[in-house]
């Protein structure tokens, strides 16, 4: 019985619950029923679909990797691609992709307002997310691709992404604007200290929930596993260099066929939406969908393994191999610290009190030690950690003023 529930609900969700019942039973007398899924669409569809010009590029990082940056070149409505138009990255958070950045639509999105305010918009993708599966000589069905945490993201992703960038916008360009979310910021404090000579390329730097240090964090699901996995022990040896919560094409696809908002579904995805998030949720509930629909994008493991040492540790380290392979790689024991004083770029640290990641001591703990840092904390005493993406006023108290920060560095009238 539960096999034809299953069935039923595979059916539903792809749109043959809009049949008559008879048509439906039909399926379960076929041995071999045939459900037509609508194609995902991906990050430039999404951009399409609003007017805007959207390109696709891929990059391949030093050590092999094959990721997608999707781009608005320039606004529609400026027709300004002729004009000087300064560069802004925004990269994602962990288990995201750059499908996040169009949940809350053309109007509130903050890649949309900055391509509306003359900007050329880029959206970077990570290793081993929805737009990072490939790579030049790895299977993602074999442990090595896996082999990476948030530190090789920064080192070499954010790295490659922003070398392409500079020489792909064709203006002589030195430097650009960088807009991360949650991992999206740990990955630039990554490359930034390890990598100085890349703060040169950075005008703005804009952290959206910085998480760097997160001894004081209230995640419950990392809580809970990081006494655990935040050691070098069996344990976290048994989880190492896997995909974390495998990708599945036709589970996606079903996602996508469901809360696609043309789907006689998408009411349903809403209500979920809805029951998770709650009645006093500051979030755009109808971004949600589109989350659900894309997400989780995909990460490694040692991406977790690493937050989860972070958490036990209390400080800001590269990845924890144990003591005999951190003697071949650092020359110590122990992991070393990111020198993030070494980051001299203009960083603008934006926080709030109601977030279960970057938790206020810690980030004031990082703020101390960066030279050139700007505060910006949010008054609404229940912004949480999302909202930094997906809040119901996110134009309002988070794009416009980022916005406005660019500006007056790049000179420019409003």
């Amino acid at each position: 019985m539960k096999t034809y529930i299953w069935i039923a609900l595979l059916v539903a969700i792809a749109g043959v619950s809009a049949q008559p019942t008879a048509d439906i039973l039909r399926y379960f007398q076929n041995p071999e029923p045939h459900i037509t899924l609508k194609p995902k669409i991906t990050t430039a569809d999404r951009i399409a679909a609003h007017g805007y010009p959207a390109e696709t590029h891929g990059v391949i990082t030093e050590d092999g990797y094959n990721i997608t940056l999707f781009r608005i070149p320039y606004s529609h409505k400026l027709q300004n691609q002729n004009a000087q138009r300064p560069i802004v990255l925004l990269q994602h958070g962990l288990h995201s992709s750059s499908d996040a950045w169009m949940a809350v639509g053309p109007d509130d999105g903050i890649g949309f307002n900055l391509a509306d305010a003359g900007y050329d918009v880029w959206f970077g993708n990570a290793r081993g997310t929805t737009y990072g599966r490939n790579h030049i000589s790895k299977s993602t069905n074999h442990p090595y691709f896996w082999r990476f945490s948030w530190h090789e993201i920064g080192q070499y992703d954010i790295a490659a992404m922003i070398d392409y960038i500079l020489v792909v916008n064709g203006q002589g360009q030195k430097a650009i604007h960088y807009v991360g979310h949650s991992q999206g910021t740990t990955v630039f404090f990554a490359l930034m200290s390890t990598r100085p000579e890349y703060n040169e390329k950075i005008k703005t730097a804009h952290m959206l929930a910085p998480v760097a240090y997160i001894g004081n964090m209230s995640d419950k699901f990392v809580t809970t596993l990081a006494p655990i996995l935040g050691h070098h022990n069996a344990y976290a040896a048994f989880f190492d260099s896997q995909e974390f919560i495998p990708h599945n094409e036709l589970f996606t696809k079903l996602l996508y066929n469901a809360c696609s908002p043309k789907s006689k579904l998408h009411g349903l995805c809403s209500s979920i939406a809805y029951l998770v998030e709650g009645s006093e949720s500051n979030k755009n509930m109808t971004a949600l969908p589109i989350i659900l629909e894309t997400h989780p994008a995909g990460a490694s493991t040692n991406q977790m393994c690493h937050y989860m040492q972070a958490q036990q540790s209390g400080c800001f380290c590269l990845y924890d191999h144990g003591p005999k392979k951190n003697m071949e790689l650092y020359g110590q024991a122990t992991p070393p610290e990111y020198p993030v004083e070494w980051i001299t770029s203009e960083v603008h640290l934006w926080y709030s009190d109601n977030d279960d990641w970057a938790h206020l001591d810690d980030v004031e703990r990082l703020a101390v030690k960066l030279p050139n840092r700007i505060m910006h904390h949010m008054e609404d005493p229940t912004w949480a950690h999302g909202d930094f993406a997906v809040h119901k006023e996110v134009k309002k108290y988070i794009s416009d003023p980022i916005i406005e920060i660019m500006n007056k560095y790049e000179n420019l009238n409003e």
